[in-house]
């Protein structure tokens, strides 16, 4: 028996995902930028999913730029915004996924911007004052901080960051690749600037996904060589993957409901089980529902003699996890995440995250092997 509780990684593409992209393999194989029939037929898929994507985000059409997935998307809105609007100083947080952390490093290396990293408390969660203390000394700022951290799974309050950015005239960029097609988005409402999608996060293709630039914003071509995506990316379109992107996120929205109530019981019932199996558990992060991400649960163990070991013997019983400590390991350098929550380096962490398609027993299967690694060390 084979257990995935990696879906903060990839998840598996939804039934009705493939069968729509098998159809459109089969038929539609035209480029959408030929002007005769077949290409026509291409342009007409592409733009009828961006027209779903855009109703089920309240959006327009015109703010949605399909690219090969979040990292992409992420390096477009800050590269570009920064160019664009002359920004000389940006603010993120020290736990934000390397696309953005990475990009703006080094961009405060080569463009020479001043890069501030917003303080954050004990589980990890962002300081709005002291956000507000950097912005208040830098107007006309890059503010990048993500929706949800895929490590530890905090949750920000991105209405009021968004008003805070609104207040200090700042630019807005948050990464919400973790929490597309799993809550809501209505960017009518949210002052937003920039936010970012990947497909393959909610049970879509890999390669593909989306940057909705607020229509207030005009930004360059991150990558040139065509006039796709109206002058914004050049490069053939990836038809069959934006047409099972779409179909993913229709599905998210169609089914949120119960499903956001289905992945909080199974997390919440893992909570419960470590915490009689494993007393001396710790939880990166915070789990409670109001600010964690439904799907991220980060574990760390007190089997200390195991750190190294761990994921492996998690593998060989069949369980596919992720998982990393806060110090360095020879060439593992650890989760930059764990380190900057002060995670207890001598403990092994694990992230395991849930899907639709995961259930109470194997979370017991996995508890159980959990406690015997623990009880065996």
């Amino acid at each position: 028996m084979h257990i995935y509780l990696d879906n903060a990684a990839t998840t598996a593409l939804d039934p009705e995902v493939i069968d729509v992209m098998v159809e459109t393999m089969k038929t539609e194989f035209g480029n959408p930028s030929s002007i005769h029939a077949h290409g026509r037929q291409a342009k007409t898929i592409v733009e009828k999913a961006r027209k779903t994507i855009a109703h089920l985000l309240h959006a327009s059409p015109a703010e949605i730029f399909f690219t090969s997935g979040g990292t992409e998307a992420d390096n477009m809105a800050i590269v570009r915004s920064i160019e664009a609007y002359g920004i000389t100083h940006a603010i993120t947080s020290p736990i934000e996924h390397h696309a953005v952390l990475h990009t703006l490093e080094e961009l405060a290396k080569t463009v020479k911007i001043q890069l501030d990293l917003v303080r954050l408390d004990a589980k990890g969660n962002i300081d709005l004052t002291h956000l507000e203390e950097l912005l208040a000394k830098n107007p006309r700022t890059l503010v990048s901080l993500m929706h949800a951290n895929n490590e530890i799974g905090n949750l920000i309050d991105i209405k009021r960051v968004s008003e805070i950015c609104q207040q200090y005239q700042a630019i807005f960029h948050s990464d919400t690749v973790q929490t597309m097609g799993h809550y809501p988005h209505d960017l009518s409402q949210l002052k937003i600037d920039f936010i970012t999608c990947a497909g393959h996060k909610f049970h879509g293709p890999k390669g593909v996904g989306f940057l909705y630039i607020n229509a207030s914003n005009k930004i360059k071509p991150l990558i040139f060589g065509g006039a796709q995506e109206r002058n914004m990316r050049g490069g053939t379109e990836n038809v069959y993957g934006i047409v099972g992107l779409a179909k993913a996120l229709e599905i998210a929205y169609r089914d949120m409901e119960s499903h956001q109530a289905y992945i909080q019981d199974l997390k919440s019932y893992m909570i419960q089980e470590l915490q009689k199996a494993i007393p001396t558990i710790n939880f990166n992060g915070n789990i409670d529902p109001e600010n964690s991400l439904y799907t991220v649960l980060n574990v760390s163990l007190p089997c200390t003699n195991m750190s190294d070991m761990l994921l492996f013997n998690l593998d060989i019983a069949g369980i596919s996890a992720s998982g990393g400590s806060a110090c360095s390991s020879g060439s593992d350098i650890g989760s930059h995440v764990l380190r900057a929550i002060d995670a207890d380096p001598e403990r092994p962490s694990v992230r395991f995250s849930f899907s639709k398609n995961n259930t109470k027993e194997e979370i017991d299967i996995v508890v159980a092997k959990l406690k015997e690694i623990c009880d065996h060390e």
